[in-house]
């Protein structure tokens, strides 16, 4: 059973289905996520998908949705009782999600049911609310992290929780792109952004729009695209007034073109941060959601790069400061400013070297099967 609730997280558990098929090619696979999943042959309950959100104020808003979904999976995971539940990021949902299969499991101890759960990327834990990597190691019988500097922060806070850290699949997916700096024009490129989710559309794009226009009046010949994974979302970007060029996917392909992005912090900044683009990110969010993060969350930056950096290699504006005056300058110096651009590319590279080689679905599925000897 594997549980996916974002587009990244979809593709990911797809990635690992195709990598558990080749092992073991009669294996059925059923949960919740997306098209991609469906795509790869796993029986989905529901998109999760479709109900993506972000910060405590979307969740709360949801509740119920959120409740009657998570029921609806408890019943059929006790209902076909799978070998392993998998949980794929969406880490809210999942950790509560393998913390309730266990607890079925501790009160139903003449049930023979007791499936492995395994969680494919790491919550956040390191960067809030720590106590949760308790959690991890009470219910969970292995974690598969993405990031190298996880497995020692776990080793040294819960060391028996078993953490494998497999590499980034980022690595393997932009090399089979084998694109290169050559598809550059000198007409400076400028790439959005805005999130997967509505409610970042609908909370950074506004922002982003204003930003581009300060940077195409100081830069008339800048051109602007942006990169969105559905259509939905390209219905609401418009209707925010986006008239830019919109993509639908396949962000690999604009990355290779762009001179500078404006992102909002998160997975899509990894991405980024592998062509080598010079980027801008922010992050928006309601005012509940903003009170509580700023008392719980314990990093100096939410942006991946500059974590894994340990500097600030992306200018990052969160909430207040996230405004499209802040967005346009910091922009117009990336595109300007050919040094910096080169330090960052440097900088760029050494952290890509750290994620490991290509095939992470691989080893993430030959961690999982290694825990049925």
């Amino acid at each position: 059973m594997l549980i996916a609730g974002e587009a990244s997280g979809d593709l990911l558990a797809a990635e690992l289905v195709a990598a558990l098929r080749s092992q073991l090619p009669d294996a059925k696979f059923f949960g919740a996520g997306g098209a991609k999943m469906s795509a790869a042959g796993v029986e989905l309950a529901f998109d999760l998908t479709q109900h993506s959100v972000i910060g405590i104020s979307d969740v709360l808003i949801k509740y119920f949705t959120f409740r009657r979904l998570f029921n609806q999976l408890l019943a059929l995971a006790i209902e076909r009782k799978p070998d392993v539940v998998i949980g794929v990021d969406y880490g809210g949902f999942n950790l509560r999600f393998g913390q309730a299969v266990k607890k079925y499991v501790r009160d139903n101890p003449f049930s023979k049911w007791n499936p492995k759960i395994v969680q494919f990327v790491s919550p956040q834990v390191w960067a809030s609310r720590p106590g949760r990597a308790d959690k991890l190691a009470r219910d969970y019988d292995l974690l598969l992290s993405i990031f190298p500097f996880e497995k020692d922060w776990y080793a040294q806070r819960v060391p028996k929780l078993r953490v494998e850290f497999v590499g980034h699949p980022m690595v393997e997916r932009m090399q089979k792109s084998e694109l290169g700096m050559q598809n550059k024009s000198s007409v400076p490129a400028v790439l959005l952004l805005p999130g997967s989710r509505r409610s970042e559309l609908q909370r950074h794009l506004p922002l982003m729009l204003a930003a581009l226009k300060t940077i195409q009046e100081k830069l008339p010949a800048t051109k602007a695209k942006m990169v969105l994974p559905n259509p939905a979302l390209v219905t609401l970007a418009k209707s925010l007034g986006a008239s830019m060029e919109i993509q639908i996917g396949e962000l690999h392909l604009t990355l290779a073109e762009s001179d500078v992005a404006i992102a909002s912090t998160g997975t899509v900044t990894m991405e980024c941060a592998f062509f080598g683009v010079p980027t801008v990110t922010l992050y928006k969010t309601s005012w509940l959601t903003y009170q509580i993060a700023k008392r719980i969350i314990t990093v100096k930056s939410l942006t991946m790069p500059n974590l894994l950096a340990g500097e600030t290699i992306y200018p990052e504006f969160v909430q207040h400061d996230a405004t499209p005056e802040n967005l346009s300058r910091a922009a117009l110096e990336l595109l300007q400013d050919e040094s910096r651009q080169t330090k960052i590319k440097l900088q760029l590279t050494k952290i890509i070297s750290s994620l490991g080689e290509p095939g992470a679905a691989g080893r993430a599925a030959e961690a999982v099967l290694s825990l049925f000897p």
